[in-house]
């Protein structure tokens, strides 16, 4: 994953300061808990010599509330003056700190980079939809234009939209066919407007996944409408509908089995596709020392890591990979078959390149 976002942090001077909480609200008790667990953090990060000034802001953020619903996380970095990121993202941290130093903490964060999916949620029925977008800059999906502004809702604008009988005279079946086509035509003209939008909300954003809920006939209408690039990104979420909670409970956990696997199903396709090119001498390399290398002369075009099996030395290897505009990714635990936990997909290569190839590794358990 790019993470453009995070170059203010990349770009200033230290000292700076890293913060990464678990923010979750789940129970009447966990607002005491996150407030007595900040002030563990505030107390080491004073006494490291972080500004009181930052650190009230910090809490200021961490003990507002977040409109994320269920368990999730807040990374901050900041410099001693103002605060650099702040995020919500749908997922604690796999372990809380704070730190103050030279150079930012950023493993924490990474680490729930696969959870930060983007994801655009289009709920059709017969006269239009509403879009909502849900970002790693903007967690929550709730009704509204969630970033979206005007693109948020489409009206089709034809309103011939239900069929019923029409009566009168000998010619009744001529009518009522006439009138059961300019409804379907109504339809089709709606789903045409919403296609529309959508395409234009996925070239201007980006976006990881696509789900689909609301009307049976008028999601049907809309793949129909869709370019086949897009038609064939939508995943289907059933129990949506228009100017309904989004946050009912149905249908959150049918938008949260989708979520998961989704995650799921990328993590093991980034998986395979590092073995595979490894299997095969392809264009990657395994283990600390040959990333290292790769990214001094710039060939690293995705870092990959596996989550708590990370070798000393992965903060060094993080910031050069993003100091490069190299993609970064994090692996399940249980993932095998990354030398070293630590592995990357190359933009080139050539001879001096070194050696990718898992048999001739040797010295770690995880590189065999």
């Amino acid at each position: 994953m790019k993470l453009p976002w995070l170059s203010p942090v990349l770009e200033q001077p230290g000292p700076l300061v890293s913060v990464h909480l678990d923010t979750t609200r789940t129970d009447p008790q966990a607002a005491g808990e996150l407030e007595a667990r900040w002030a563990q953090m505030r107390s080491r990060l004073a006494a490291d010599g972080a500004p009181d000034d930052i650190l009230s802001r910090i809490e200021e953020s961490v003990l507002s509330p977040s409109p994320l619903g269920g368990r999730h996380g807040r990374p901050i970095f900041a410099s001693d003056s103002e605060i650099l990121v702040d995020r919500v993202l749908p997922a604690p941290p796999r372990q809380e700190s704070a730190h103050r130093g030279e150079f930012p903490h950023l493993l924490p964060l990474l680490q729930l980079i696969p959870f930060a999916v983007s994801q655009l949620l289009i709920v059709v029925d017969r006269a239009g939809a509403d879009l909502h977008l849900r970002a790693p800059e903007n967690p929550s999906i709730a009704h509204g234009p969630n970033g979206l502004g005007s693109d948020a809702t489409v009206e089709g604008g034809h309103d011939v939209l239900h069929k019923a009988s029409v009566g009168g005279g000998p010619q009744h079946g001529w009518r009522a066919d006439n009138f059961e086509a300019r409804v379907e035509d109504s339809w089709e003209r709606n789903a045409d407007a919403v296609a529309s939008a959508v395409e234009k909300v996925l070239r201007e954003k980006r976006v990881d996944m696509v789900m689909l809920s609301g009307d049976v006939r008028a999601m049907g209408l809309l793949r129909e409408a869709l370019g086949r690039e897009t038609r064939d990104r939508l995943i289907d979420v059933p129990s949506g509908a228009r100017g309904v909670s989004l946050e009912r409970g149905p249908f959150r956990e049918e938008i949260d089995r989708t979520t998961d696997e989704f995650i799921t199903a990328r993590q093991h396709e980034l998986a395979a596709r590092f073995r595979e090119s490894q299997a095969r001498d392809g264009a990657s390399v395994g283990g600390a020392l040959e990333v290292e290398q790769a990214l001094a002369r710039g060939q690293v075009e995705e870092l990959v890591f596996v989550s708590g099996h990370e070798p000393d030395g992965i903060e060094e290897l993080l910031r050069s990979a993003l100091a490069t505009d190299a993609s970064v990714s994090a692996l399940d635990a249980e993932t095998d078959g990354v030398p070293e936990g630590v592995g990357a997909l190359l933009r080139w290569k050539d001879d001096s390149t070194p050696s990718n190839s898992i048999g001739s590794m040797s010295g770690d358990a995880r590189r065999e």
